[in-house]
């Protein structure tokens, strides 16, 4: 029996063998076909979590920036209404309003409808807009000390040129205002965006990294011969985002300048009496845009904007550095005794600050800065129809400043406008100022942080460049050691900036998205 199934084993040993290799041969694929789908599942669930922590993370860091701007405006604030102080202008006015009826002989019983030594559309209206001017009461704190007629000084200054500095002053500090608030939202979101990418990039390269044995080791911090590693990162970006501090006390200033030179060339030819509608009004406020930001969308592109928001030679980023508070910290010390250290951190902060030049002086960086001016101005043409003009937001079909374009040829509404009087204009510009700079909740950078362009030139500078910023932090070592040659600064900044470009392209199709 042995015998015979012996034999039938052996007659039949070719199939059983291609038969248990089939079988071995499906189990081997098979099983490598799991392996694979359960890796491509797990590379997936990985990629997902990824980016959904991505996106938290930049959603956190956008409101970071809008928490950040909000920190820096008070000072921004203080340091315009104490350069343009209309309040006193207006409480100038008003001393010199009580000194003639006092010289006329008039009783505080005179009614606004009773006939004045002026010309009767001038009193009348005088007085009732200098109650509207302060009729919020909004005055600075620098400004207290002066808010009595007697702590004012006797002014020599007609009525006529206290109205014509009033006319310019509120014009001038609004806008002021409006185009402060879009420089320090933009530079923001570029500073803070600028150093997501580069912490989230670290930490992610930290995780990868093996991690070593577990030990412990003892040390003592608090011998006065042992100072704890630095931080290099961190003081980096603290003296980074110490920048700052030049658009906030420098750039507003050179700014300043040039819109009060613009006000003054629209303005001056407007007599304070005039009667201006809502579309006259909004032609002045364009005139001035052209007048500053240019013409043209070929000028308004070649427009620089370098010089207001960063320090452009090594001696004012030094006064930056030393008026923030950013010399040498106690935290600094073991930096400043490494040498090596020390010029790697300066290497690193040379870095994010040409990066941001070169964003700055970007076609995008143009383009978002004119939607955001656009955002701005176009809040704040609705508050004058509103409180000026006595005009329902929903009565206004479409913004009075949307985009700055050339003057277009339109056929005359048959209806006619409604007018006020360009004292009432200045009044609204006047509190919309102090809305502008302090107002809670502001609505001003709401409007601002709608803007879709701004959330997308921000996931352009967060997610773009990764594969350069780690080419950078390799050459940080060796930029440490000896200086790279100025022709491979230049090719790095090019490559950069080609990215920029194709990214910020792609996201410009992309459209409203998300990151």
């Amino acid at each position: 029996m042995f015998a015979a199934t012996r034999r039938w084993l052996n007659r039949n040993r070719a199939p059983f063998v291609i038969g248990a290799g089939v079988i071995g041969a499906g189990y081997l694929a098979t099983q490598y076909v799991v392996s694979k789908l359960n890796e491509a599942r797990q590379r997936m669930t990985e990629d997902r979590i990824s980016k959904e922590n991505l996106r938290l993370h930049f959603q956190q860091n956008q409101e970071d920036c809008t928490l950040t701007v909000l920190a820096h405006l008070p000072t921004a604030t203080e340091n315009i209404l104490e350069a343009i102080p209309t309040e006193r202008i207006t409480q100038e006015l008003q001393q010199w309003r009580a000194e003639k009826l006092t010289r006329s002989g008039a009783t505080s019983e005179v009614t606004p409808s009773e006939p004045s030594t002026g010309p009767p559309s001038v009193a009348d209206d005088d007085g009732r807009s200098l109650g509207s001017l302060q009729s919020d009461g909004y005055v600075h704190a620098s400004q207290m000390a002066g808010s009595t007629s007697e702590s004012l000084p006797k002014t020599k200054k007609t009525k006529v040129q206290l109205w014509k500095e009033l006319k310019i002053s509120s014009a001038t500090r609004a806008f002021t205002f409006i185009y402060t608030i879009s420089l320090l939202t933009i530079l923001t979101r570029l500073q803070l965006n600028l150093l997501g990418r580069r912490n989230y990039l670290s930490s992610v390269i930290a995780l990868s990294a093996p991690s070593p044995s577990p030990s412990i080791s003892l040390q003592n911090n608090d011998h006065p011969t042992v100072s704890p590693a630095p931080n290099r990162d961190y003081e980096t970006n603290r003296r980074y985002l110490a920048f700052s501090w030049w658009l906030l006390h420098r750039g507003w200033r050179q700014l300043h300048a040039q819109i009060l030179a613009a006000v003054h060339e629209v303005l001056d030819p407007l007599p304070i009496r005039s009667d201006l509608t809502l579309n006259q009004t909004a032609e002045v406020i364009l005139s001035v845009r052209r007048l500053v930001e240019g013409p043209t969308d070929s000028a308004r592109k070649a427009k620089r904007w370098l010089s207001y928001l960063l320090p452009d030679i090594p001696a004012d980023e030094e006064l930056v550095l030393r008026e923030s508070g950013m010399g040498l910290l106690p935290d600094d010390a073991a930096s400043a005794l490494d040498p090596a250290a020390q010029r790697t951190a300066s290497a690193s902060l040379r870095r994010l600050l040409d990066e941001t030049a070169d964003l700055v002086d970007s076609p995008p960086f143009n383009s978002v800065l004119t939607l955001l001016l656009d955002a701005a101005f176009t809040k704040l043409s609705l508050e004058l129809a509103r409180q000026a003009f006595g005009q329902a937001e929903a009565e206004i079909a479409e913004p009075v400043v949307v985009e700055v374009e050339e003057e277009e040829e339109e056929e005359e509404e048959e209806e006619e406008e409604k007018s006020v009087r360009l004292a009432t204009v200045l009044a609204v510009l006047t509190r919309q100022a102090h809305s502008i700079g302090a107002g809670v909740p502001n609505e001003y950078l709401e409007a601002l942080d709608k803007v879709p362009e701004l959330e997308a030139l921000s996931a352009v500078v967060y997610s773009s460049r990764w594969e350069w910023e780690g080419e950078q932090e390799k050459q940080a070592e060796a930029e440490a050691e000896e200086t790279v040659p100025e022709k491979k600064v230049v090719e790095v900044a090019e490559k950069g900036e080609d990215l920029l470009e194709t990214a910020w392209g792609k996201a410009i199709e992309k459209g409203e998205g998300s990151l």
